[in-house]
């Protein structure tokens, strides 16, 4: 696959390596567009990056009448890189400001980004450097971090952009994934179901939906064709994903299984009802004096029976949420309902799980059904033998990212 980089170019001293950098992509076979801020032109020329790269260097959004660089650019993309990435551009890109041709193509942007800050230590310490850092890595952008050493205004700390051999190194390593779901067809499930009791009540959970609306984001940021069927939420999807809303838990395994056998991958991140009323009242329950008992009936087990009819090559991943023995519990349902993969979540937890926008959860997969990253550990849980990998806390935009780095390479395994 040719792989192609957008190389954003800002208005710092180490905007001097660019050409530098370019080389080693070309190396590499990654074909490079520049695009520079007016401050990035006063440490670079554009003669030089054109003569390097062989094609336009980008910087004014309304060079070209009638052409929209700042939406095309983004599509043609498979990743942007941004270096140096400056105080003042990281914090556009963290609060949406949109006033130039990088900052505009940044907020259209849907695939990876990879941002090398270099600045002064004060300003790279400072409060709201690390905050709009924060926002950024929160919303899936990959930090390339400073290095210690002399800085241009011949101080020393923490601040210089990190070397050309990490840059490059990361950036490739985002690049070698994105585009690597081209083609596919991928199913994700997000959102509470809500089953009803009469005209105005209903059951429901306390999922917001985000986990699973990051996971579509992070398969459709890879090249998937991603659909997403939602209960309740609040969240709205990309233009591009292809949003199925979805009551009950009947209309949720109306909807998957429908689409089922098309995928193929199906991520069922939603929290969908166990129970159902047995009966729903046509007219609102009036109280009365005393207690009232609800009969309530099992729902359709959504997964189970995507287990139990999935076609070969087809990885199915499944989510549990727990309150406690999370590995053993999590092992017992990748036998129980023939999955490939599932994530497990304490949801007792204040700063995970329901709500919230960071999660702390634990991958399992059966052992031999991929190549296990060197941080990954092996067990045995009820007789079922797996490969785990505990994550920290972190958001659940980055579990999203893991998610997928792991169905990627199912799918490789499963391609050799």
């Amino acid at each position: 696959m040719q792989r192609r980089l957008l190389f954003g170019i800002t208005g710092g001293i180490a905007a001097y390596k660019a050409p530098l950098i370019i080389r080693e992509f070309q190396k590499r076979n990654v074909t490079v567009k520049p695009v520079v801020t007016s401050h990035g032109f006063q440490f670079v020329t554009a003669a030089t990056l054109a003569a390097l790269t062989g094609g336009p260097v980008y910087s004014d959004m309304f060079e070209q009448q009638g052409e929209y660089p700042h939406l095309e650019l983004p599509r043609w993309a498979h990743a942007l890189l941004v270096a140096p990435a400056t105080a003042n551009c990281l914090a556009k890109f963290a609060w949406g400001v949109a006033d130039d041709l990088l900052s505009t193509l940044f907020v259209a942007l849907k695939k990876p980004a990879i941002l090398a800050p270099a600045m002064n230590h004060d300003m790279w310490v400072s409060d709201s450097v690390q905050h709009n850092v924060r926002l950024l890595e929160d919303r899936g952008a990959r930090i390339a971090p400073p290095g210690t050493g002399y800085l241009a205004c011949v101080e020393q700390g923490v601040g210089r952009m990190a070397d050309i051999e990490t840059i490059v190194e990361q950036t490739m390593q985002v690049l070698d994934r994105s585009g690597a779901l081209e083609g596919r067809r991928v199913l994700v499930t997000a959102g509470a179901t809500r089953e009803s009791i009469d005209p105005v009540r209903f059951i429901t959970n306390w999922s917001s939906g985000k986990m699973g609306f990051a996971v579509a984001a992070a398969m459709a940021r890879r090249g998937a064709r991603v659909t997403l069927v939602s209960g309740h939420t609040t969240l709205v999807p990309a233009h591009d994903i292809e949003f199925v809303r979805v009551t009950s838990a009947q209309d949720m395994f109306e909807a998957v299984t429908v689409r089922a056998a098309d995928m193929d991958v199906i991520v069922k991140a939603a929290a969908v009802a166990d129970y159902t009323p047995a009966a729903r009242q046509e007219h609102k329950i009036k109280k009365s004096g005393g207690g009232m008992t609800l009969e309530l009936t099992r729902t359709k087990d959504i997964l189970k029976h995507l287990g139990e009819n999935k076609r070969p090559g087809q990885i199915l991943v499944g989510f549990s949420a727990e309150t406690r023995d999370l590995l053993e519990n999590a092992a017992a349902k990748i036998k129980k309902k023939n999955l490939d993969m599932i994530v497990c979540n304490d949801v007792s937890a204040k700063d995970a799980g329901f709500g919230v926008d960071t999660n702390r959860v634990a991958l399992l997969w059966p052992a031999g059904k991929a190549a296990a990253p060197d941080h990954c550990e092996k067990g045995s849980f009820g007789g079922v033998k797996v490969v785990y990998e505990q994550c920290e806390l972190m958001s659940k935009t980055l579990v999203a990212e893991r998610v997928a780095d792991r169905v990627t390479d199912m799918l490789s395994a499963s391609a050799r």
